[in-house]
């Protein structure tokens, strides 16, 4: 059997200032096949899977092109048209092919295109023909339109997040697509939507159990997969939202049914589902409480999402308090970065780092740094991946030790401290950039964590998100907007 597989990978915030280019692909790795294994991070483990299945199926696998960038604004139309262009002139020279995976995001907007991902299942299916199966892996925060489902056979979504899954996930659709095209299965795909906007990490409750339905969804008979969709809230497209996806072989009815169940469930957990943020005060005043270290999340500039990574103001709380002790980072400032690399370890400077980017950045702060640690080439290491970071800093203000950094990256892993020397065991609280990736690796340090509502770029007061296209008739925005999943 012979199988194409191709990765186009950014999630697009349709509300942010700076677009994404080809320089921001480029930033990260476009990799024609074949791929090394340590290649753009989490594709390098999906791959893995697929070869490892594929040799042991006897088949044969064509890797196309492999493109992964930092989420950003919306993708300037000629980058959108070169990567396609690319990946569908490598599927040419593979064909014919009996299987193509795609490992896509979900919410990729291009300028002139609101469905990228659809868009490139469509072209894919035109040279492919109907025979030909096409799985398509993505990430639960996506927008699930008509053209996904109508032009691929099978689609999954990684269950969890932080999304720890991509191997196991990457192992159900190569098996799924594969039972598919021997014939053994006749996939069908049904969606629910359920009329909500959100924000559901996976780790606590509501969440986890309905997660953990997926599970009992799938062991009822003809059900091969579900899938909840999280959706990307800072993407106005019209299919913006959260959804149930449901995979089942040839029995359409069942897949309806299951994904009204799931949905139903969901959405009567909505008002628990609410994001529950917090003001710096509010866990930092008169004393932050213990277990300590408390971990602070500024989700509001968090790159995974698009936010500039700039923003100041959590760093501005930090500072007001000298007596606590804190760690703080990453913040991206390759300009900051220069400067400290310039003066040099145990240097004192005077500089103004952040609030540089956008309106979404703040003010910079003018600080007195010590210059403490510098790398030429800093990464953090999640799991068995390392993540590289550029250039980088560890510059200490009165209590505050701060990392500074020149690829725009959300805070992973306690790496990204610890490489730089930061004596991370000695801060009270640990401030990081991200919404919920950073707790799989920082947990191990405390599960004291509290998202910060600081006013940054990615507003989750999702009842009053600056919709143009998306529309309003949704959760929270309306208390009941689907009565019939009552």
């Amino acid at each position: 059997m012979n199988i194409f597989t191709s990765a186009l990978f950014t999630e697009t915030n349709t509300f942010s200032a700076f677009p994404t280019t080809l320089q921001s692909f480029e930033e990260l790795g476009i990799v024609r096949g074949p791929v090394a294994d340590d290649a753009l991070g989490s594709v390098g483990p999906v791959l893995q899977q697929w070869r490892r299945l594929a040799n042991e199926n006897g088949d044969t696998v064509h890797e196309g092109l492999y493109a992964i960038a930092q989420p950003a604004g919306i993708v300037e139309a000629e980058a959108y048209q070169k990567l396609r262009s690319d990946i569908l002139a490598a599927l040419e020279l593979a064909m014919p092919v009996d299987m193509v995976l795609l490992l896509l995001h979900g919410a990729m907007v291009a300028d002139g295109v609101d469905d990228c991902e659809g868009d490139l299942i469509a072209a894919v299916r035109a040279r492919t023909g109907p025979d030909c199966i096409i799985g398509v892996k993505l990430d639960p925060h996506c927008h699930m339109t008509p053209a996904m489902t109508n032009e691929a056979d099978i689609i999954i979504l990684m269950r969890e997040y932080p999304h720890t899954d991509y191997r196991e996930r990457a192992v159900e659709l190569f098996e799924l697509c594969r039972a598919a095209a021997t014939g053994a299965t006749s996939p069908v795909m049904e969606v629910v939507d359920c009329a909500m906007v959100g924000f559901y990490p996976t780790t606590a409750q509501p969440m986890r159990s309905l997660v953990d339905a997926l599970a009992d969804a799938e062991r009822q008979p003809g059900i091969l997969s579900a899938s909840y969709v999280h959706g990307f809230p800072w993407g106005d497209v019209p299919d913006a939202g959260t959804k149930v996806l449901v995979v089942a072989d040839r029995d359409r009815i069942a897949a309806a049914y299951t994904a009204q169940e799931l949905a139903r469930a969901l959405y009567q957990a909505r008002h628990e589902l609410l994001p529950h943020l917090e003001s710096a005060a509010q866990v930092l005043d008169p004393s932050p409480a213990g277990p300590f270290p408390v971990i602070l999340a500024d989700a509001g500039d968090n790159p995974g999402g698009g936010a500039p990574c700039d923003h100041t103001g959590l760093l501005s709380e930090l500072l007001l308090r000298p007596t606590l002790r804190c760690a703080f980072g990453m913040l991206w400032d390759p300009a900051a970065v220069d400067a400290c690399h310039q003066a040099g370890v145990g240097a004192v400077i005077e500089l103004a780092i952040g609030g540089k980017v956008s309106p979404a950045s703040g003010t910079p702060l003018q600080l007195t740094l010590t210059v403490r640690g510098l790398s030429l080439q800093h990464s953090q290491q999640i799991g068995t991946l390392t993540d590289p970071l550029g250039r980088a800093a560890w510059v200490r203000c009165g209590a505050v030790d701060i990392v500074l950094i020149s690829r725009r990256q959300q805070t992973l892993s306690p790496t990204a401290f610890t490489g730089l020397g930061v004596p991370l065991h000695e801060a009270s609280v640990i401030a990081v950039k991200s919404s919920h990736h950073y707790y799989t690796e920082f947990s191990r340090l405390s599960t004291n964590c509290h998202v910060i509502e600081t006013g940054a770029a990615l507003s989750m007061d999702f009842a009053h998100l600056p919709y143009r296209r998306r529309g309003k008739t949704y959760f929270p925005a309306l208390a009941n907007p689907a009565p019939e999943l009552t």
